[in-house]
């Protein structure tokens, strides 16, 4: 990947020499950037990167990482989000598309500094060092865990036991989550179809969570960072707003809807601050409802029947376990518990982003490196706690690059802080408990803005009565 922006020495001459292979002489074409902007629709889609322009319409259907990523950067310079997500063998697959050249390209400092340092860590290998030994302890430790879990429903009737196993299965339920994100953003065996394999694994059947589902919202997170109208990972109304931008009734560019901010929203919203952490316990819910709505609604879903397969594992598996257990009682208390434990993941999720920079709009493809440090912020931690974080805590590094193995993250991290200090860019990272604290000061200050009755909504009387008693 960075060695083939490094050897990119000169693009017109690589063309040249291109053309006259083919014993063929044409007339260059040049575009300016106004031109290439105005081709930013799903029926007439344009990009640059490193100066080329690619004509990109056709293949805005087979693209692997779903059609919004191509559509929220329509029209501009994408050379930092490809470099982040592709490897070097891409780059021979754009010639295809190739239009011509982009008249006044140009990289910022950052972008130069950013593409060096990917180049820099190409030629360290940790792209290519996945970590099998690493892939396997987590794989040994989870059917552990679930065998563990089986034995102690199946085979005890102490109360004790059957609650202790609800709580080690919402432990599975987040290192498989961890997992599947490793094998949702790159490869980490070396086999494709077993990759493939792992996905579906730990995703659909685990966890009940399509990966078809989450590589369709997950991809649109990272490209739109923190976007409160493109990033689906902050669009959370009515029960959350980390901003009192979404009292304006913000447009959704993911789910296609206007996030009305009315009486309930209002209600909702002023005492988010005291809902957080018991609503993240059963976040869950809504996850598992999403996934299979996205299998049923979605016109194209990749390998549509193997998704809805291990749905239906999970919807098997986890069911009957919880029928084993021997009342009511307790198979709500092994539900809730396990639900719970996982839920801790979930605010995981929230701290690496509720209390980072926020902007309203499309997001921009030649301010990347800006856009996902200012967006995301680290969770410093002990070498021994990396188990529990998963990788997002260095959520920063993360979404730099995207591809880089979870366990070789913390080797780049001094790199991305020396070169967020050298371009005056936010580096934060902070404990897992001032994350927190963050985040739920985030939440009050927006609850806060919320609850201001100048700040005109449609009225409710619920509203007004809880709130005239302070």
């Amino acid at each position: 990947m960075g060695s083939q922006v490094e050897e990119d020495h000169s693009i017109e001459d690589r063309e040249m020499k291109r053309e006259e292979q083919g014993g063929e002489t044409k007339e260059k074409r040049y575009f300016s950037s106004e031109e290439l902007q105005s081709h930013n629709t799903p029926n007439d889609l344009w990009i640059s990167i490193q100066g080329k322009v690619y004509n990109v319409t056709d293949w805005l259907e087979f693209h692997p990482g779903g059609d919004l990523p191509l559509l929220n950067l329509a029209g501009q310079d994408v050379t930092d989000v490809f470099v982040a997500y592709h490897p070097g063998s891409a780059w021979k697959f754009l010639d295809k598309f190739f239009v011509g050249y982009l008249r006044d390209y140009q990289a910022s400092d950052v972008s130069k500094d950013y593409r060096k340092l990917a180049s820099d860590l190409k030629k360290m290998g940790v792209f290519d060092q996945k970590g099998a030994l690493f892939l396997y302890l987590c794989a040994l430790s989870m059917a552990l865990m679930l065998a563990i879990c089986f034995y102690g429903v199946l085979g005890s009737d102490k109360f004790w036991v059957h609650i202790g196993c609800g709580c080690i299965m919402g432990m599975i339920w987040t290192q498989s989550g961890w997992v599947g994100h490793d094998s949702g953003h790159y490869q980490v065996l070396s086999n494709g179809k077993l990759n493939r394999f792992l996905q579906v694994l730990t995703g659909n059947c685990l966890t009940g969570l399509s990966i078809a589902w989450w590589k369709n919202n997950h991809n649109a997170h990272h490209i739109a960072c923190n976007s409160l109208e493109f990033d689906p990972d902050l669009q959370h109304m009515p029960l959350f707003a980390v901003s009192s931008r979404f009292f304006s009734s913000l447009n959704s560019h993911f789910y296609n809807r206007k996030m009305v901010f009315d009486r309930i929203s209002r209600y909702l919203v002023s005492y988010q601050h005291w809902t957080f952490y018991p609503v993240m316990c059963f976040a869950r819910i809504n996850l598992l409802a999403q996934s299979i709505f996205f299998l049923i609604t979605q016109k194209k879903v990749p390998k549509r029947n193997q998704e809805l397969l291990g749905v239906l594992v999970f919807w098997l598996w986890f069911p009957y376990l919880v029928v084993c257990l021997p009342n009511w009682s307790e198979r709500i208390l092994f539900i809730i518990c396990s639900f719970s434990v996982t839920g801790i993941q979930h605010v995981q999720f929230c701290l690496n982003h509720f209390s980072a920079s926020v902007y309203v709009g499309r997001p921009k493809g030649n301010d990347w490196f800006e856009a996902q440090t200012k967006g995301s912020l680290d969770i410093s931690c002990s070498p021994w706690m990396d188990w529990f974080h998963g990788g997002l805590q260095f959520q920063v590094e993360h979404h730099l690059f995207p591809r880089l193995p979870r366990w070789q993250l913390r080797k780049v991290a001094p790199l991305v802080r020396a070169l967020c200090k050298k371009h005056g860019l936010p580096y934060v990272s902070v404990t897992f408990w001032e994350a927190n604290s963050m985040t739920i000061g985030t939440l009050r200050a927006a609850a806060l803005q919320a609850r201001d009755l100048s700040n005109p909504a449609p009225k409710n009387l619920l509203w007004e009565a809880v709130n005239a008693n302070g």
